[in-house]
C-alpha cells in the first residue's frame, strides 16, 4: 500500500482530496502547518484559523487517519514574509501564495512526507499531473476552468511532479461540494479560503506601515515627463496599470511606473499605458530544461488575467524575453509570468 501524506487546511477541498484517496486505497496521514500570522491576528488568518485547524483532527477522526500538525511559524516568516516585505521594498507586487507553494509546502512539507517513507504528497489544488511522451510528468490545468491554479504551481520540478497528487483535477468545485455533503465532512460547508492569509482581516497598508515603513513614505506623483501632478502616500500602496486613487485629471490616469529611487510615481492616461514585452527571471522549466529556440506560447502575468498569445525566447541566464502579440496594460514585476501550451504548463518565472 503506497503512503501518502495530505497537507490538511481544514478546507473543503483538501478535506475531500483526503477522503478520495482513502477510498481509492492509499494508507493517508493528515498535516498541517502552522503559520505565521500577525501577532494578535491568529483568529483571522484566513488559511490556517483556529477554526480550520480543529476541522483538520476531526475530519482525519472521521476519515479514520493519523494527524500531525507541523509547526512552520518561523520558515514562514523567514521566507514567505521576509520576500513579500522585501518585494514591495523594491518596488514589486510580491506574489507570496508561489513562495509558500514552492518553499513550505513542497519543501518543509515535502521533506517531512519524505523523512517518515511516504510516497506522494497530496494537495487539494485544482490540478493534473500526466506523464508525456518521453515519460516526463507534465503539469496541466484543472478541468474546473474557474478553479484552475496552476499559475500558483509553475515553480514544481519534475522530482516534486513525480511524487505528487492533485485528487481533484478532475473535479470541477460544485462535484467538490457535493461530494463533501455526501461524506458529511466537517469542512463541507467551509468557505473559501483567500490570499494573504497572514494579513487576517488586517488592511495590507497598515501591515506594511508597521513591517516595512519605508515601503510607505509619501512622495510625487508626476507624468512621464516629470511635470507634478500630486502625492502618494507610498509606492507600495499602487500596482502597474492601476487607476483608483490617483488625482483627478482631465483624461483619467494609470500608474505607469514605480519609481522607487525617487519614490516617484509615475502616470499617464490609458494610451500611452502598456507593453508588448517582458523579461522573466528565474523560470522554472517543468521539464527541467529550458527551449532551445524561441518559441509560441500563451503566458498569464497574473492569477486572474487571460493567458495572452506571445513568443518567448530563452536567454542563457535561465531568463527569457517574452513578446506578445498585443501589448498588455499591467505587466507587473514581482508577479510570475507562466508560460502554457493549451492546458500544459510549460514552466513560469518573475517578472523582472
Amino acid at each position: 500500500m503506497q503512503k501518502v501524506l495530505v497537507a490538511l487546511s481544514g478546507g473543503v477541498d483538501s478535506s475531500v482530496a483526503a477522503a478520495l484517496l482513502v477510498e481509492q486505497g492509499f494508507e493517508v496521514i493528515g498535516a498541517t502547518m502552522r503559520l505565521w500570522s500577525v501577532p494578535g491576528g491568529e483568529q483571522e488568518n484566513r488559511c490556517c484559523t483556529p477554526e480550520t485547524r480543529a476541522l483538520a483532527p476531526r475530519l482525519a477522526d472521521k476519515l479514520n487517519i493519523p494527524f500531525i500538525v507541523l509547526d512552520e511559524t518561523e520558515n514562514f516568516r523567514k521566507i514567505v514574509v521576509r520576500q513579500f516585505l522585501e518585494g514591495y521594498a523594491r518596488g514589486e507586487t510580491p506574489n507570496p501564495c508561489v513562495t509558500c507553494n514552492r518553499f513550505l509546502k513542497w519543501g518543509a512539507l515535502w521533506d517531512y512526507a519524505k523523512s517518515i517513507g511516504a510516497d506522494y504528497l497530496a494537495t487539494g489544488h485544482y490540478a493534473r499531473v500526466l506523464t508525456g511522451h518521453e515519460g516526463l510528468f507534465e503539469l496541466w490545468k484543472g478541468q474546473d476552468p474557474g478553479k484552475d491554479q496552476t499559475y500558483f504551481l509553475s515553480m514544481l520540478t519534475q522530482e516534486q511532479l513525480a511524487h505528487t497528487l492533485f485528487p481533484l483535477g478532475e473535479l470541477r468545485k460544485s462535484d467538490v461540494r457535493r461530494i463533501a455533503q455526501e461524506r458529511g465532512l466537517p469542512a463541507a460547508d467551509q468557505p473559501e479560503s483567500q490570499d494573504l492569509c497572514f494579513l487576517g482581516e488586517r488592511d495590507y497598508r497598515a501591515f506594511l506601515a508597521e513591517y516595512a515603513p519605508e515601503t510607505v513614505q509619501p512622495g510625487p506623483i508626476t507624468d512621464r515627463g516629470g511635470k507634478v501632478l500630486g502625492r502618494h502616500q507610498g509606492l507600495a500602496f499602487y500596482t502597474i496599470g492601476q487607476r483608483k486613487g490617483l488625482p483627478a485629471a482631465a483624461q483619467a490616469l494609470y500608474v505607469w511606473q514605480k519609481d522607487t529611487q525617487n519614490n516617484r510615481l509615475v502616470v499617464c492616461p490609458a494610451e500611452e499605458l502598456g507593453t508588448d514585452s517582458l523579461r522573466a527571471v528565474d523560470i522554472n522549466w517543468i521539464s527541467g530544461s529550458a527551449p532551445t529556440d524561441e518559441f509560441q506560447t500563451e503566458v498569464k502575468i497574473r492569477f486572474r488575467a487571460a493567458p495572452a498569445s506571445a513568443v518567448a525566447r530563452p536567454e542563457p541566464d535561465g531568463g527569457a524575453l517574452v513578446r506578445f502579440a498585443k501589448p498588455l496594460r499591467d505587466i507587473t514585476p514581482g508577479q510570475l509570468a507562466v508560460f502554457y501550451r493549451g492546458e500544459r504548463v510549460l514552466g513560469g518565472g518573475w517578472i523582472s
